[in-house]
């Protein structure tokens, strides 16, 4: 309140239709909703061999079927002649999917897909581009290798304001600008 701002929580299960849709109804009981940033994700270390139908599953519901949903809700509460911003969180490995953190990595290049997609059915007042971050935070279960950084070209890992002022672009800069991917990586997708 003392910078003039306020905040709201709205909890629920982003594996749940209905909790996505009253999420989005609880945020327009605040206001009008003018920008969405689909961040929530599952990130787990699993090989195709070792993923099963139920990995495989979770990593779609959350990673690519709720920020469907919720660019849905979103989009649906805008008005005809307003305007609205939706950024999707994906990932570098989106472009160069590996071997390991395999249906992580599926499901984020489907929502890269899901980006130009719904930038193209929600034009022109609704603008979609995603941003695709890299080695931002070192595991917080295990020391970092080094070997994390032998392929960012920037030889260090992103800070946390590099990341805001990216998201900050996306969602108050040209309305001109949408079904993009924005890198934030250090160069890692180029190598």
């Amino acid at each position: 309140m003392a910078m003039g701002r306020s905040a709201w929580l709205a909890e629920g299960d982003l594996g749940q239709e209905s909790d996505i849709r009253r999420i989005i109804q609880l945020g327009t009981e605040v206001g009008p909703l003018h920008g969405l940033v689909n961040s929530a994700a599952i990130f787990e270390p699993l090989s195709m061999q070792k993923t099963t139908l139920a990995d495989w599953d979770r990593h779609m519901a959350i990673n690519l079927a709720a920020p469907f949903l919720l660019s849905k809700a979103f989009a649906a509460q805008v008005p005809s002649n307003g305007e609205g911003r939706i950024v999707n969180i994906v990932d570098w490995r989106a472009l160069r999917p590996g071997a390991d953190h395999f249906p992580y990595t599926i499901s984020k290049a489907a929502l890269t897909s899901l980006t130009y997609a719904m930038a193209a059915a929600l034009a022109p007042n609704i603008t979609v581009n995603g941003l695709a971050l890299g080695a931002i935070l070192p595991p917080s279960e295990q020391p970092a290798s080094p070997d994390i950084l032998r392929f960012v070209p920037a030889a260090r890992w992103g800070e946390l304001p590099e990341v805001e002022a990216a998201l900050i672009f996306l969602l108050s800069g040209p309305a001109y600008i949408t079904g993009e991917i924005l890198h934030v990586d250090g160069g890692r997708h180029l190598i």
